[in-house]
């Protein structure tokens, strides 16, 4: 099987309305990286110094040796920006999610105690602030465990969410085998959404590594608050005019106290907090309140996925969507399907590059598997489930005496004049119709009526999979 399983689809055209408290248009999630006191140190046991996300432009790692000018700018994080924050946070009276490294919290136990004196969710942001790229999978998997139990240790309780940043291509599924109420390690969406991992359905809510304080410290990126503040703004006004259209989102913020902690850069953050709680429809929220309202309003749906299929339960279940044509699910099933493809309109593009690839002999042969509208194996009525409904549909099983006469006359001239059978989505028509357009396409040149009367035939398999699959 050759599958794809990132998800380019997510919730389509149409996502669902989040159903947010009190009717808000835009659920707007204040995160809080702590990470000073998590980063690379030799202090630390690591090999050498942190390099990432700070005032220092173009870091590098020095290995084997203190950085002393990059801790002292994680220090002021701690000793400065967090209190700033805080301050700001608590006057405002605006719940907030932390990132919490766990080592991080661990030395500073006075953060950790105004952060659950405010009522603030302390998720949780791995065992250190480092990369995982090229981890081993066994490794990861101790750090995770370990970063749990320090943080139970440390803030006193278990964190229910989780956020490493710096991940690797296990992070996720590691993480999940804990059983978090949320995992916030994707930047795919402005909804939460949930994802199957190994036969357990996860809760994502998506970050973000834009209306983030990172850029701040990276180019291109925001020089000054009022830049922030712009972006910001910005954001939240297009969410909540997709809102007042009947569709709400959510909007995250990403803060580190080392970076939006400044004095010229909080200016920004601070203007536009007063700008988004002045609005009306706007629910700030901690990640694990958006979580559990998704999981009461959202719960997961557990789909019969093409793309999970066996070959032979695909071709069973979508082998008859080509009118007697089950060869086309047999090479749709080999093609590289993933969750794209598990939709109507996903599985209709595997099922039709398949026909369209096919030599002229095997369209014709498709064509020809096709009915008579109204003609004789309908009156014996043998035809598919799915050709009887449609005919059905447009009236063509209850035809006076003379409709039936014309239905004859037209299809036996059709035939003799194009050579295969006169096909028409008709589900899209009615009686007169039907019997225009077969009066039209009689006389048409016959290449091009073969070419409608394979886009017919794909017409025909799109409705009929819409009667199958979702969307």
């Amino acid at each position: 099987m050759k599958r794809y399983p990132r998800d380019l689809s997510g919730y389509g055209p149409n996502p669902p309305d989040a159903r947010w408290p009190d009717g808000a248009r835009v659920a707007v999630s204040l995160v809080l990286n702590y990470e000073e006191g998590g980063e690379n140190c030799l202090l630390h046991g690591d090999p050498a110094s942190e390099a990432f996300l700070s005032d220092i432009a173009g870091a590098q790692p020095w290995p084997g040796q203190r950085h002393w000018n990059m801790e002292s700018l994680y220090d002021y994080g701690a000793r400065a920006g967090f209190w700033r924050l805080h301050r700001l946070f608590t006057g405002m009276d605006l719940p907030v999610t932390v990132y919490g490294v766990a080592t991080a919290l661990a030395r500073s136990p006075e953060q950790v105690a105004a952060m659950r004196e405010a009522g603030w969710e302390i998720a949780s942001h791995g065992l250190k602030w480092i990369e995982h790229r090229d981890m081993p999978e066994e490794e990861e998997r101790r750090q995770i465990a370990e970063a749990i139990r320090l943080h139970a240790e440390v803030t006193g309780s278990r964190p229910t969410g989780w956020y490493t940043g710096r991940c690797s291509m296990n992070t996720v599924r590691l993480a999940a085998e804990h059983g978090f109420e949320w995992i916030s390690d994707a930047y795919d969406d402005d909804l939460p959404h949930w994802i199957e991992i190994d036969g357990r359905h996860q809760l994502m809510i998506p970050y973000t590594l834009e209306a983030n304080d990172m850029r701040f410290s990276v180019s291109p990126g925001f020089v000054t608050g009022e830049q922030f503040y712009q972006y910001l703004r910005d954001a939240l006004d297009t969410l909540l005019a997709e809102g007042d259209a009947g569709s709400p989102k959510m909007m995250s913020i990403g803060l580190h106290c080392r970076l939006i902690g400044r004095p010229g850069r909080i200016a920004g953050l601070k203007r536009f907090l007063e700008y988004a709680t002045a609005r009306p429809g706007v629910w700030f929220a901690r990640r694990i309140d958006i979580a559990r309202h998704w999981a009461e309003h959202h719960p997961p749906v557990v789909l019969d996925r093409p793309s999970r299929m066996s070959r032979e339960d695909f071709v069973a279940r979508f082998g008859g969507v080509f009118e007697h044509s089950p060869w086309i699910a047999e090479r749709a099933w080999e093609l590289e399907l993933g969750p794209a493809h598990d939709s109507a309109i996903g599985l209709h593009n595997a099922l039709a590059r398949v026909f369209r690839s096919a030599s002229r002999e095997q369209r014709l042969g498709v064509l020809n598997a096709h009915p008579d509208l109204a003609g004789k194996l309908a009156q014996a009525r043998r035809l598919t489930p799915d050709s009887a409904q449609e005919q059905a549909s447009a009236g063509l099983d209850a035809l006076t005496d003379d409709e039936r006469a014309e239905f004859t006359r037209l299809n036996d001239a059709y035939r003799a004049r194009h050579g295969f059978p006169f096909i028409i989505a008709v589900r899209d028509h009615d009686k007169p119709s039907i019997l225009a357009a077969f009066r039209r396409r009689l006389d048409q040149d016959s290449e091009a009526e073969f070419a409608e009367a394979c886009a017919q035939v794909e017409r025909i398999a799109l409705l009929r999979l819409k009667e199958m699959l979702p969307r």
